[in-house]
């Protein structure tokens, strides 16, 4: 059998096109990697000729692609000598950046919206040790309070401003790239803050210039329509929608996103919140996914897409999936309808119980 070299984390796997030296020390989860899965069942539920993947990105070590800029944020810090870091966040960087950081041994400080974040990201962040406060605002003051902060308190900022975020999770456009053996025709993303779609085209281009595709996909922002700037023209100040991940108003890649799209030729759209539901729905039950409700805001932008023709049929599509259904499980039950049944525990209850749902 030949061997295969075990990679421990994207930096190292990728050190070549990272900023970092070969005395760098890696601070690693073991993120990346994560699986590319074609859909076998929903084009044919849409009646489509299409193939669309869904890049998993539930599948690191925290539950969400924030880790692939993070093992770069923290392991950068570090290198230049902070103590700690700190981060606004709808939820997914406050759990990476606890996580790191503790993997590093510094402090995380984390700035959450109150009572506006799922259970299962807080959960994390306080059990990695971070010290989490949080505000009587939304995201964007938290944002701002941050770059406050920072300039009195010797942190380091963690959010996608910081270029090392960037530079982690374009290795996500690589390993696309290396499973396909192409780019695809249109890669669909949820874009709260619009780092992660900015990140993707950094990494489709490093390969496109060096000769490893022959095209770049076009990128497609989808963002909810109670929190939809790129879509309105301008910042909107209270956003709202279920898809708390990307509740977010005043992107931080704003400029970076608008350059993004004229270059690839893609386009925004919006999702209405019962649209981001379905297709968190269609994927769970369809495919055996499970994503967080942000994360299929761009299924459910590809299906809309497709639907009006703007997306041709034979098209070859990526969707990222950015975090996993436990990340928020109580709007997964709410919207759930799998029977919970109750019975006495005897054999003839239990039977029962699953032949009439058998006969249903």
């Amino acid at each position: 059998m030949p061997f295969r070299p075990r990679y421990t984390g994207l930096i190292e796997r990728y050190r070549d096109r990272l900023p970092v030296s070969d005395d760098t020390k890696l601070i690693s989860l073991g993120e990346g990697n994560t699986p590319l899965l074609k859909l076998n069942n929903i084009p044919k539920v849409l009646g489509k000729d299409v193939e669309i993947y869904v890049k998993y990105e539930g599948l690191n070590p925290t539950g969400s692609f924030k880790d692939r800029g993070m093992t770069m944020a923290v392991t950068k810090a570090v290198e230049e000598g902070s103590k700690a870091i700190i981060c606004a966040s709808t939820g997914n960087t406050s759990a990476a950046a606890a996580a790191y950081a503790a993997r590093a041994g510094i402090k995380a400080f984390v700035l959450i919206p109150e009572g506006k974040i799922a259970l299962g990201k807080l959960a994390q962040g306080m059990m990695h040790g971070a010290t989490v406060i949080q505000i009587k605002g939304n995201f964007d003051e938290g944002m701002q309070l941050v770059k406050d902060v920072a300039e009195h308190a010797p942190v380091t900022i963690v959010n996608s401003i910081n270029p090392y975020r960037l530079q982690g999770q374009k290795t996500a456009a690589f390993e696309i790239v290396e499973e396909l053996g192409f780019a695809p025709d249109f890669h669909c993303l949820p874009v709260g803050n619009a780092g992660n779609i900015t990140a993707h085209w950094m990494g489709y281009s490093e390969y496109f210039d060096d000769g490893i595709i022959d095209a770049r996909p076009k990128m497609l922002g989808f963002q909810a329509a109670g929190s939809a700037p790129f879509m309105r023209g301008h910042m909107v100040d209270n956003p709202e929608t279920v898809a708390t991940a990307i509740r977010i108003g005043h992107p931080q890649s704003w400029d970076k996103a608008w350059k993004v799209k004229e270059e690839s030729e893609g386009w925004f759209d919006e999702c209405s919140d019962e649209q981001i539901l379905a297709a968190q729905k269609l994927l769970a039950e369809h495919e055996g996914i499970f994503c967080e409700p942000a994360s299929a805001t761009s299924l459910a932008g590809a299906i809309n897409e497709l639907n009006a023709g703007k997306i041709p049929e034979g098209s070859k599509i990526v969707c990222t999936l950015t975090g996993h259904g436990l990340k928020d499980p109580d709007t997964a039950i709410k919207q759930s309808t799998s029977p919970l049944v109750t019975v006495d525990a005897t054999l003839d209850a239990v039977r029962d119980a699953i032949l009439n749902n058998i006969a249903d």
